[in-house]
């Protein structure tokens, strides 16, 4: 029985016997309000090439009521186990199918949201990867494109967006009729329907002839908070360089922007429809960091109308193209353009996209880019680190092996020649081959087919004089994680690299060589004979993917002077080397954290703080020696509460700070600091405590045992609405009681009323280390309840509670020994699996940290 499931030969077969044509979907919405269902009718043309075979379609529904299959009325018995099963087609096809499908509260086909500040109802969907069939019938795979028109009924009032431009609603009753035009060829899982109160604020991008209607829609209770223009300038920007690089018109009417409640990922590249979540909407202060990252998934977004929706893929093994390209292109697009915001992009990237991406890549799971996707449970847990980030790494060295100009000459042939069709990697490779010039082939082979990452470490000598009389790079290959497919592989690498010497008290960048690295050493002839610099700096400008390592003369420099490089890049290259090195044991986590309160007062980057900020924290929840632990965390207390009131008034770094203390505050007078604040008895100059930062402090002194429940209730009172109900529901699962936990781990496990968001807001609630005393009861529980879970949940619930309650914080033998039980007996769906063998992962490297870090206490 397949369930929900579909394999890719079965979409291969399907895929060879049908050309889809067009679908005419009505939806019913006019009772959204009230009733847990909505009809659903869907015709679909189609031709076969075997007339008499059959075949299927797909539709997750709670009830069918009809099927007409040419004119032939089908018994609805042919519905089961999420397919109609389709016989004696013929050439020319047409098929009608009615059905009730369910609102979601779980973020996946059509999710249903109350707000409680005006109680309104507001729809969105969310398809990818196979939940259209959720909302209408449909073949649910990417390469059986076609043209879609819908048809919804809703109530008066409400706005509709499609991927069609918004036509007038029809009727005079309290229920009217949008009917949209059909889009191009598209693949199912990038149509999308947006229905209720919404409000908009609407522009255009125009380019000689061309106009481009764009619209930014969010609830009417988030419209003070909308910085609609801010959020226009960025989409221009990426208009201008996308179709200047892609040489490709935008290939849609419109663009509309959907700010959207309770969405699972960051957004979602509908054709001409893209959903974000609406966090994006800033209803509180936030950081720079913070407008960055809105700003690349507003980019990374817009890059999919072509890469990914104009031209798709054919199956989901290349779903990692689809995203590094985009991935790719935010990046480019936000760093390249004259007077961009971002210049200084590619060092968030380093810091964080590749951190994502270094840390998949060492887990048992880890696998190669092009990974092998048997079914739809295997893409729905790839959506991780090497498909986005190690991807988008890959492809950055790609460019620089092939030239930028060469790539995109590459990709603008790639578009023409495949545009509103379906392809696989060859095709783009092709394209890039015969504007390079260069044989893809073994490059192909190198980075995409093997698995696991590789170390570069130089190996220099000098003479009396301080003369470099050889220099050298040598490569590794370390082993893949037992239970790892494939085998370690050296790799070619192009990358640079920079020596660094002091020049009045900065470490300046005084000399660049860049080459080609391959095999296991590479001489740099080009060195020798030049002074010994302060510090050697491998794959400067980041050009390649890999774990670099610092000689020991250059460590001992950085550990003094990570602060003083003039440049943002190389601080943010050897921040994220120091954080590797801890989670790897070769850098004691007590070594880190003064790393951390040495370097950090000079840092500039916004982005590299926050993101010290929370791997210092959990370095010292996870990797500390836990007989040392308290003590660390006192000394990044006192750090965080130093620096907070030192920093400039108002400025991002004060925020930042504050922060980390609410995250980490734990001595009287820190947590009455605290509470002084939230009540408004102390201020500090220009720290606001506005909305957000209030639930951030209220949190901690709930964690602390500082404030009851009804502290909890007077925030909410005050905070009354979807983001104030989640941060509460935070705060009562994290108090520090047994029955609280207890009620909370009910909520989730024991219930599935909770809605995504409230869900993840237990769970982190839940999950607190200070309180890891209190979680020990639940480990057996938890594997108890693992299959039941898997069996019953949505895959985005399901996946929220068996990543978010593993017992992470019980860094213990006898959890893993648990884990390898429940692994051998309890036969798990191999998604399910990987889920569980990751998780148990962070246990392995946490004692291998935390006993490096003990050793280094011995010193």
């Amino acid at each position: 029985m397949p369930g929900t499931n579909l394999t890719r030969e079965e979409a291969r077969t399907r895929a060879a016997l049908l050309h889809v044509d067009a679908y005419d979907i009505e939806l019913d919405l006019g009772s959204a309000r009230d009733s847990a269902t909505f009809r659903s009718t869907t015709v679909v043309r189609f031709t076969a090439t075997e007339p008499g075979a059959a075949s299927f379609i797909d539709l997750v529904a709670p009830a069918v009521h009809e099927i007409v299959l040419n004119g032939r009325p089908i018994d609805t018995s042919a519905f089961a186990d999420s397919r109609i099963e389709l016989t004696g087609l013929a050439a020319e096809n047409e098929l009608r199918v009615v059905a009730d499908c369910a609102y979601t509260n779980t973020g996946e086909g059509l999710h249903r949201f109350t707000d409680p500040v005006d109680g309104e109802t507001y729809l969105y969907s969310q398809f990818e990867v196979p939940d259209a069939r959720r909302v209408f019938a449909n073949f649910e795979q990417p390469d059986l494109k076609a043209s879609f028109a819908f048809t919804v009924h809703a109530p008066r009032g409400w706005v509709v967006v499609s991927n069609s431009p918004t036509p007038e609603p029809a009727g005079e009753g309290e229920v009217q009729t949008w009917s949209f035009a059909p889009t191009g060829r598209i693949s199912s899982y990038i149509t999308a329907v947006i229905a209720g109160p919404y409000t908009g604020v609407f522009d255009s991008y125009t380019d000689g002839d061309q106009v481009v209607p764009l619209g930014i829609y969010c609830r009417p209770s988030l419209k003070e908070f909308l910085d609609a223009e801010a959020i226009f300038d960025v989409t221009r920007q990426g208009f201008a360089y996308f179709q200047e690089k892609f040489d490709t018109p935008y290939p849609f009417e419109k663009y509309d922007q959907l700010f959207v409640p309770e969405f699972n990922a960051g957004a979602m590249e509908n054709a001409g429809a893209v959903t974000f979540r609406d966090q994006y909407v800033f209803r509180s202060k936030v950081t720079d960091a913070s407008y960055e990252a809105r700003a690349t998934t507003i980019l990374h977004e817009l890059a999919h109308m072509w890469f990914g929706n104009l031209v798709t893929m054919e199956w989901w093994n290349d779903l990692w193209l689809n995203e590094s390209f985009a991935t790719y292109a935010e990046m480019v697009a936000l760093v390249e353009p004259s007077g961009t915001q971002w210049p200084n992009g590619w060092t968030t990237f380093a810091n964080q996209m590749k951190t994502w991406a270094y840390r998949q890549d060492q887990l048992p799971s880890t696998h190669p880019i092009m990974a092998e996707i048997n079914d739809l449970e295997d893409v729905m847990v790839n959506f991780d680190g090497i498909t986005y980030a190690k991807g988008a790494s890959v492809l950055k060295q790609l460019v620089a092996y092939v030239g930028q100009d060469a790539f995109f000459q590459g990709v603008q042939a790639y578009f023409k020649r495949h545009a509103w069709g379906n392809t696989t990697l060859a095709d783009l490779l092709s394209a890039l081959e015969e504007t390079s010039g260069r044989d893809l082939k073994a490059w192909s082979t190198a980075w995409l087919e093997t698995a696991g990452i590789n170390v570069l470490r130089p190996e220099l000598t000098t003479d009396a004089e301080g003369l470099i009389t050889s220099f050298a790079v040598r490569q590794e290959a370390p082993e893949l994680p037992a239970g790892a497919k494939g085998s370690a592989a050296l790799r070619p690498h192009r990358i640079a690299i920079g020596c660094y010497d002091l020049v009045d008290g900065k470490l300046v960048r005084t000399h660049r060589v860049e080459l080609d690295v391959d095999g296991e050493r590479t001489e740099v002839p080009e060195l020798a004979g030049r002074p010994r610099p302060t510090v050697v700096l491998l794959n400067d400008d980041d050009l390649s993917y890999a774990k670099l390592r610092l000689d020991q003369e250059s460590l001992t420099a950085v550990t003094a002077h990570l602060g003083d490089f003039a440049e943002p890049l190389p601080r943010a290259l050897v921040w994220s080397a120091a954080w590797d090195m801890t989670r790897d044991g070769e850098l004691a986590t007590r070594d880190y954290l003064e790393l951390a309160v040495a370097g950090l007062p000079k840092e500039s980057d916004i982005g590299v703080v926050q993101s010290v900020h929370r791997q210092v924290k959990l370095a010292l929840d996870l990797y500390a020696d836990p007989a040392w632990r308290e003590q660390g965390l006192v000394r990044w207390a006192a750090v965080a509460e130093e620096r907070l009131r030192s920093a400039a008034p108002g400025s991002d770094h004060q925020l930042a700070w504050a922060k980390a203390l609410a995250s980490v505050a734990r001595s009287p007078q820190q947590l009455a600091l605290l509470d002084d604040l939230l009540q408004g008895t102390a201020q500090l100059d220009g720290l606001a405590v506005d909305t957000d930062l209030r639930w951030d402090l209220l949190t901690r002194l709930v964690i602390t045992g500082k404030a009851t429940d009804a502290a909890i209730d007077a925030e909410l009172a005050r905070d009354h609405t979807a983001t104030g109900q989640e941060r509460a529901a935070t705060c009562r699962a994290a108090r520090p009681t047994a029955e609280a936990k207890a009620e909370a781990w009910a909520s989730v496990v024991d219930s599935d009323a909770l809605t995504n968001y409230v869900q993840d807001a237990v769970i982190g609630g839940f999950m607190v280390a200070d309180q890891r005393e209190l979680l020990v009861p639940f480990t057996a529980r938890y594997f108890d309840s693992l299959k039941s879970v898997w069996d019953t949940r949505s895959h985005e619930i399901a996946q929220q509670i068996i990543v978010g309650l593993y017992p992470s914080y019980q860094v213990s033998q006898a959890t893993l020994d648990a884990t390898d039980a429940w692994l051998a007996t309890a036969d798990p769906a191999p998604a399910l699996a990987r889920l569980v063998v990751e998780s148990r992962a962070g246990i392995e490297r946490a004692l291998r940290a935390q006993a490096a870090d003990a050793a280094a206490g011995g010193r």
